[in-house]
């Protein structure tokens, strides 16, 4: 369960906005993730109207699902592409405006009000600025994150959850001798010690 080579590997903001605008994306799935659909009454808990979390978000296709079940959905991206094609593809109108918080970052809107998606560095938010969670829905930022941010990025993850969140994540296993990484290989012992 040794993180082999991947523990000094770091892939910078840039690398990230290259690959959405090559068009590089693997990582992202055109159809709901199974995990969510089958942990989905985890995540829930019985809840109806929670504010849900999607760190690293991409264009993640759950996002406009959980809106469209009444759930108030919130995402962070530091592509602003992705965030623009996110809307554009599932054909919601939107509006644009800055976070005077964040130096240089933006919020995409849907005019219902009910999916917010941040671009900017996931660490340049806070509680003060996005509010706290009911839910975390964490299909592929664990993995993306440098190995040598997990903590700041765990620590963050705590801090923006509610009192009774759920935190659903999806890692992959892997040799990590094999593979420099992202998706990053995350021992679950680490993820015990990150989270709890």
């Amino acid at each position: 369960s040794d993180a082999g080579s991947q523990k000094e590997r770091v892939v910078t903001e840039q690398e990230w906005l290259q690959k959405w605008e090559m068009g590089n994306i693997g990582f992202h799935k055109e159809q709901r993730h199974p995990l969510l659909q089958k942990y989905l009454d985890v995540l829930l808990n019985g809840r109806s109207g929670l504010r849900i979390f999607f760190p690293l978000c991409g264009k993640a296709v759950e996002m406009k699902w959980l809106a469209d079940l009444g759930h108030s959905v919130v995402g962070v991206e530091f592509s602003e592409q992705a965030l623009k094609d996110f809307f554009s593809e599932h054909s919601l109108p939107y509006f644009e405006e800055p976070v005077p918080e964040i130096s240089g970052g933006k919020m995409f809107q849907s005019t219902s009000g009910n999916i917010s998606l941040y671009c900017c560095s996931i660490y340049d938010l806070s509680s003060s600025i996005v509010g706290k969670f009911d839910g975390v829905w964490d299909r592929g930022a664990l993995v993306a994150v440098n190995p040598s941010d997990r903590q700041r990025y765990a620590s963050l993850m705590i801090n923006l959850m509610e009192k009774n969140s759920s935190y659903l994540l999806v890692t992959v296993s892997y040799d990590p001798n094999k593979h420099k990484g992202p998706p990053f290989y995350v021992p679950e012992s680490e993820i015990k010690s990150l989270f709890g």
